[in-house]
């Protein structure tokens, strides 16, 4: 026997009903995040702005003092690499001491807490994260900063979710709108950090994580752009828009970007296990050895350290030539001080350095694009701008997000079939190798030793 309840919802009128409930749930749950979203989006903003302001200071106060070393003459490099080892290793001792999860890029810690691998203390994450990176990166560490605001953004979403006693769906919402909103402000970019929300971070798309992203993110960018300026991140004037003829340039980037965006994964992964070591004393033997290194290396060119801002900005800028052999010297040094940089475990990103590493690439492709097929070709930093995005995607393997991040960081909507032609024939050509995504193997790697620590 079936309930006349039962048979009126297997009615084409029950149907109706089951959907008129569920629209009212959804609208109950988003009308209770409105409100959460909103103050997320102006905490989230007001970190990724104290943070982009730190990490500009520290770069200053890195620069007068490599100038002030130069007058010293050769006691300069000493106080070069005095500087750099001292603050590079308290960061990475602020990170083992006090928040281990704090390390690195911070985004695979947080796919595993959205996927329920892992947890967060978000008190710890805030304040490990945002001195650690500061730290850090002053002291030269070619890290980024978007990864620390990401994390830093979920942990206050975190927060807000526990504070106002909600569930745990609504939770995880609020920890993902964190994320996007952190990215968001930093970079100015609202729409990426909805994307990356829902193509990299979430995985799939449901209607409360969106809406709340979306809340969080524009609020945060609003907010980040009356403080800091409403102009993008970078400034770069492309004077023509490409032609149809130039999109096999373009493939070509995207495969060459491709080939190195598999070798980036497999070298930043390989250093990882390379620096995996127990003991206290090759741990310290290790962060002293890098510190020095990044200190000579700051002495000779202090340009080539740190985030990286100041080098796009110039490569970017299109006021001075810049050589192919400079070009590929620039790609290789930086490569390796990621890698280096990375493997130390200081707080700090490496969205930021791929970035550099693009444009270097891009601006490459370019310059010979310009040599060997003048009549076609587009200018070199055309080409520059489609190479951030295309290795980018080639190393994250979440090509609207880079489409949409670069777009928004540069101001260029013109370009948009150059940048799906780099992105597409990028992820590809990673993906046939094949090779995982780097957010994706760093997460395994972490499971895998947590596994482990726990079988001992």
């Amino acid at each position: 026997m079936t309930s006349r309840t039962d048979q009126n919802f297997s009615r084409p009128g029950g149907n109706l009903l089951r959907a008129k409930r569920r629209m009212e749930k959804l609208n109950h749950q988003r009308l209770r995040l409105l409100p959460r979203a909103l103050v997320l989006g102006v905490f989230s903003g007001l970190m990724a702005v104290a943070f982009a302001k730190s990490m500009d200071a520290g770069e200053e106060l890195r620069l007068g003092l490599l100038a002030f070393a130069h007058d010293l003459g050769p006691w300069g490099v000493t106080l070069s690499i005095a500087f750099s080892v001292s603050t590079i290793v308290l960061a990475v001792w602020l990170v083992r001491f006090f928040d281990p999860a704090a390390g690195g890029s911070g985004i695979p810690h947080l796919k595993g807490v959205l996927l329920g691998y892992r947890s967060m203390v978000w008190y710890r994450i805030l304040w490990v994260k945002f001195v650690g990176g500061v730290i850090g990166i002053t002291g030269g560490l070619t890290l980024g900063r978007e990864g620390p605001t990401v994390q830093m953004g979920g942990a206050l979403g975190q927060m807000m979710g526990r504070r106002s006693h909600s569930d745990i769906m609504e939770q995880r919402s609020l920890i993902a709108a964190g994320a996007g909103a952190g990215l968001s402000a930093i970079f100015n970019a609202p729409l990426a950090g909805v994307v990356f929300v829902l193509e990299e971070l979430q995985g799939n798309f449901t209607s409360l994580v969106f809406f709340a992203a979306l809340i969080a993110s524009m609020t945060a960018d609003v907010l980040s752009r009356g403080l800091m300026g409403q102009y993008p991140v970078f400034h770069v004037t492309v004077t023509a828009i490409p032609e149809l003829s130039s999109l096999p340039l373009f493939l070509a980037l995207g495969i060459l970007a491709g080939v190195l965006g598999v070798l980036f994964n497999r070298t930043l992964m390989a250093t990882q296990r390379l620096c995996d070591v127990k003991s206290p004393k090759l741990l310290a033997g290790k962060w002293i050895s890098w510190a020095v290194i990044i200190g000579l290396t700051g002495w000779w060119m202090p340009g080539i350290c740190g985030g990286g801002q100041p080098l796009v900005d110039k490569i970017l800028s299109g006021h001075e030539y810049i050589g192919l052999g400079t070009l590929a010297f620039l790609f290789g040094a930086r490569f390796l001080l990621t890698m280096g940089s990375y493997g130390t475990g200081a707080a700090g990103g490496i969205f930021a350095p791929l970035l550099v590493l693009g444009a270097l690439l891009g601006l490459g492709v370019g310059e010979l694009g310009r040599e060997w097929f003048p009549l076609v070709a587009p200018e070199p930093l055309t080409v520059a701008v489609a190479g951030m995005a295309a290795y980018f995607t080639a190393i994250v393997r979440a090509p609207l997000t880079g489409m949409v991040l670069i777009i928004e960081m540069t101001g260029n909507y013109s370009l948009i079939l150059p940048l799906f032609t780099a992105c597409f024939s990028a992820y590809a050509i990673a993906e046939w190798w094949p090779d995982i995504p780097i957010y994706e193997a760093l997460l395994e790697r972490d499971l895998e030793k947590d596994e482990a620590a726990n079988t001992n």
